[in-house]
């Protein structure tokens, strides 16, 4: 689905032509095959005490998200799970969906200041919080984490995670910490949930993952030494795989996905050498 979607931010309140990514209790609220409703057919269920905010343009229209109650959802509504919209529904519009959960988490986890507990309103020039009272701005969250393709000859390796209900294989990831380099992360990562050590560590892209507030940076790596020892509260298998045999893995909405593909291009380039 190919959406011209840009981020942005206004505290204009939402006019007839402006669009509604909703959520219920953390899904998406679609209605028919359509991902966004309609602000008037959307502002008669808004949830009691929540309030719309603006994630940023659609073409002309204005992007708003809200929290939607379920007993007063339009007719025809269903509740999609997001993580399955952006792995499983190649028609979501991803960047949107993403973005709005993670401005609607912000909204709500900072509707009181965490430093003397007063209420906080919208910041008058920019996507922040204010606290009145303490005078600083409380942002949206962003917590850096790693993701990376780990190179052995001519396989690399993928893994399927305790979290993952399908049988689908990925990468090794997980969050940065603090007073850590992202490089560093990647091999504690790596050594931690497999008993690998990797070297040669090199960025390759990023991705905002709204679960609920990640910004997944995405490394390839070689590997150095070790054997495959699984940390299993972590992982459920894990084994080194050719291009030409792979298990389920992520799709290209995904930074995974991403990933996997340009890693299949590097080996299959080098193999026609």
């Amino acid at each position: 689905m190919t959406m011209d979607f840009e981020p942005g931010w206004t505290r204009v309140s939402p006019g007839p032509d402006a669009v509604v990514a909703g959520f219920c209790h953390g899904r998406v609220v679609t209605v028919g095959e359509r991902w966004l409703l309609d602000w008037p057919e959307a502002q008669p269920a808004l949830a009691e005490g929540t309030e719309p905010v603006h994630v940023g343009q659609l073409g002309h229209r204005p992007v708003y998200v809200v929290e939607l109650a379920e007993d007063r959802l339009p007719g025809g509504a269903e509740l999609v799970a997001l993580r399955d919209a952006l792995l499983f529904q190649p028609d979501a519009p991803a960047e949107l969906l993403g973005t709005a959960f993670q401005v609607q988490q912000w909204f709500q986890d900072h509707r009181f200041c965490g430093r003397c507990g007063q209420q906080t309103g919208f910041h008058s020039h920019e996507r922040a919080r204010w606290c009145g009272s303490c005078e600083i701005p409380w942002y949206p969250r962003l917590a850096p984490c790693v993701i990376v393709v780990i190179r052995r000859g001519d396989r690399f390796l993928l893994a399927r995670s305790t979290r993952m209900k399908q049988r689908m294989f990925s990468l090794i990831a997980g969050f940065v910490e603090a007073g850590e380099s992202v490089e560093s992360a990647v091999q504690r990562e790596v050594l931690e949930e497999t008993g690998l050590r990797v070297s040669n560590v090199r960025y390759q892209a990023s991705q905002p993952w709204p679960f609920p507030h990640q910004l997944m940076l995405g490394f390839f790596a070689d590997y150095d030494s070790g054997d495959l020892v699984l940390q299993e509260d972590e992982l459920v298998e894990a084994d080194w795989y050719h291009p030409d045999s792979l298990p389920p893995v992520p799709p290209p909405t995904t930074i995974a996905g991403r990933l996997i593909a340009a890693m299949i291009a590097e080996l299959r380039a080098e193999s026609r050498r």
